[in-house]
């Protein structure tokens, strides 16, 4: 643990705070892809099989639970309450994103750091996480309706993984022979999705006017 990672940590935890604050107060989704959300839980499932079988520590564990029971609500919030998913905007909300998955799990069975059932679903989730964005980002560009909380999640969302990749940097001057590219490489391309974003998230936010992404 690092100063890094426990705030990348923290700001993935806000990230998910303000879109469940979005969503159980305001009772919309509104801008929110569903299809986004359905990635992450999936991710989350297949990185966290060892939960009850790999104690690291009581705040590994709680933040494995948090993640999991998180995204799974707001995906339930959005499929199922009887008023959010009224606010679902499934008409601009239609990236196949099953087109994702079977690309992701492919390479994970061909690049993994050893060929096992756990740690090719974990392959799996990092090269998902990478992508799991890109349904959200074209729903944001598609509608231009970027209200102050979705795009605040959405930059949470994306400073986490910068957070993240300071702290691989941090401990790979620190700990000898901390090498795991495939964390490293996804995590870039992951960043990468975001950062046309951040430019125009930080423009709106220093010339106070509304978020709006080029088409």
């Amino acid at each position: 643990m690092n100063v890094f990672r426990l705030a990348g940590d923290m700001t993935h935890l806000l990230s998910v705070v303000v879109l469940l604050l979005k969503i159980h107060t305001i009772k919309s989704c509104a801008g929110i892809s569903l299809k986004t959300q359905e990635l992450y839980a999936l991710v989350f499932a297949a990185r966290y099989l060892d939960l009850f079988v790999h104690f690291v520590s009581l705040y590994n564990t709680v933040m494995k639970l948090v993640f999991l029971a998180s995204s799974f609500s707001i995906v339930w919030y959005m499929r199922r309450h009887k008023i959010v998913r009224r606010t679902y905007d499934k008409d601009h909300d239609t990236f196949r994103h099953y087109f994702l998955v079977l690309p992701c799990l492919l390479l994970a069975l061909l690049i993994n750091e050893k060929f096992t059932f756990r740690e090719v679903m974990w392959a799996f989730s990092i090269y998902l996480e990478a992508v799991a964005i890109f349904p959200q980002l074209v729903l944001l560009q598609r509608t231009k309706n970027i209200d102050n909380l979705t795009g605040q999640y959405v930059f949470f969302l994306g400073a986490y993984r910068v957070l993240y990749i300071l702290n691989w940097i941090y401990r790979y001057f620190t700990e000898p022979h901390f090498v795991h590219w495939i964390s490293w490489v996804a995590g870039i391309v992951q960043t990468l999705l975001y950062a046309d974003f951040f430019y125009y998230y930080i423009m709106s936010w220093k010339n106070s006017v509304k978020l709006e992404l080029p088409a």
